[in-house]
């Protein structure tokens, strides 16, 4: 079973490479439920906004942005993505990462490391959620949460305290026994 991690911030400025920059090696050695541990960084993906000419659940892809799109998330079988909030939502990114597929995304789990300021991204994750179940996601209620950010970096790297590390116990786990179960349904 693979993992894909996703790095959503595609600003320039984003904190999101350093908050994943910590949390994929992290996956990668105690992610024991799965095989593989893979990195997708939307801003080098680079999606433009939604522009394919036929509805996306006919899967008859015109772009190859989107074939290669298409191509990471079916071969994934669980994801975790390192979500910012902005304006109280999810960034624009991760919707139009969303929109731009729908049967590839079916039958798996989804956990989030959201990152923040003193909510620490509960509400992007709470706005991302219902988009999710219409597309068949399981998104987890375990996360990793991480308040006021910019006070956990120093020089450039991530400093997790407990409650990260504890959250990132509690979710790679799940994640690993749903994704196995929801496989038998794809």
């Amino acid at each position: 079973m693979k993992l894909n991690v996703i790095i959503v911030s595609t600003r320039p400025t984003r904190i999101g490479k350093t908050v994943a920059d910590w949390f994929f090696p992290y996956a990668q050695s105690h992610a024991s439920g799965f095989d593989e541990v893979v990195l997708t960084d939307l801003a080098e993906l680079d999606l433009p906004l939604f522009d394919e000419p036929k509805h996306p659940a006919m899967q008859q892809y015109q772009h190859d942005h989107t074939k290669k799109w298409s191509e990471i998330v079916a071969g994934s079988d669980a994801f975790v993505f390192v979500l910012p909030e902005y304006n109280f939502v999810a960034p624009p990114s991760f919707f139009n990462a969303l929109s731009y597929l729908v049967k590839e995304w079916n039958y798996k789990p989804a956990g989030f490391v959201s990152y923040g300021g003193v909510s620490g991204g509960l509400r992007a994750v709470q706005s991302a959620k219902p988009v999710m179940t219409t597309l068949k996601m399981m998104p987890l209620t375990e996360q990793v949460m991480i308040p006021f950010v910019h006070k956990q970096v120093q020089d450039n790297k991530l400093q997790p305290n407990d409650e990260m590390i504890k959250s990132a116990d509690a979710l790679l786990p799940e994640l690993a026994k749903w994704a196995k179960a929801l496989k038998t349904m794809r």
